[in-house]
């Protein structure tokens, strides 16, 4: 293991202490483990984790990925994959629960990442599905255009002309190929335009449109 800010020695003796009495189920120990987590980005077993998004997100469920990995002994099967994969605990709990597992400074972070990268892509996909259907009712045929007319509507410029701004201002070469957290970087950036570009009325509209969305694609 290899770490550019520390290693998270502390946190990976309590999971596995936790672990081995059994007292608690494993996504519980997991959950305070992320509470109490305080590295925000590190290499692991050749791979690049980035846990906060620009110092204010957390992404929640690569740092669970990153804690699976070091158990994967204990921590395994259908459970642990529908986690990772589709973000559904073995058991549901309510908000308060989590925000409690977790901490409540880790909770807001939590829901930054959720409203700044989940939210803000499904938003991005209802407006550009709302040109696409503007578009094929006058005969059109699909290109990439509505993309950019979905980003102009929601952030005021292209999608190209803000990923330009976006790699300019993190200093991010056009020959630098961006990773994932690249793009979800760019896209909680997009977010932090867009509730500082309109009025609070418009972010709250546009807000649920891309809460509705996700909930049917949940579906």
């Amino acid at each position: 293991m290899v770490s550019d800010l520390g290693q998270p020695g502390e946190e990976v003796s309590y999971i596995r202490e936790a672990l081995k009495t059994g007292h608690d189920p494993w996504y519980k120990i997991l959950l305070a483990a992320i509470g109490t987590w305080t590295i925000p980005r590190e290499t692991y077993q050749g791979r690049d984790f980035q846990y906060l998004i620009l110092g204010e997100a957390l992404d929640w469920l690569s740092l669970a990925e990153r804690i699976c990995l070091e158990f994967e002994e204990i921590i395994e099967g259908p459970e642990k994959e529908d986690l990772l994969f589709n973000g559904r605990l073995p058991e549901e709990i309510s908000d308060v629960q989590f925000r409690e597992m977790i901490g409540a400074n880790k909770y807001r972070a939590y829901l930054n990442y959720w409203y700044g990268v989940i939210v803000e892509e499904a938003l991005q996909l209802a407006v550009e599905e709302e040109v696409r259907k503007l578009y094929r009712s006058k005969g059109y045929l699909d290109n990439d255009y509505f993309v950019e007319e979905a980003f102009v509507i929601l952030y005021g410029e292209s999608s190209s002309d803000l990923m330009q701004e976006f790699r300019k201002k993190f200093k991010l070469t056009r020959r630098k190929k961006l990773s994932l957290t690249n793009l979800k970087e760019f896209t909680y950036w997009l977010f932090k335009r867009r509730i500082s570009k309109w009025d609070p009325a418009r972010v709250a509209s546009d807000t649920r449109k891309g809460i509705s969305i996700l909930g049917k694609l949940e579906g």
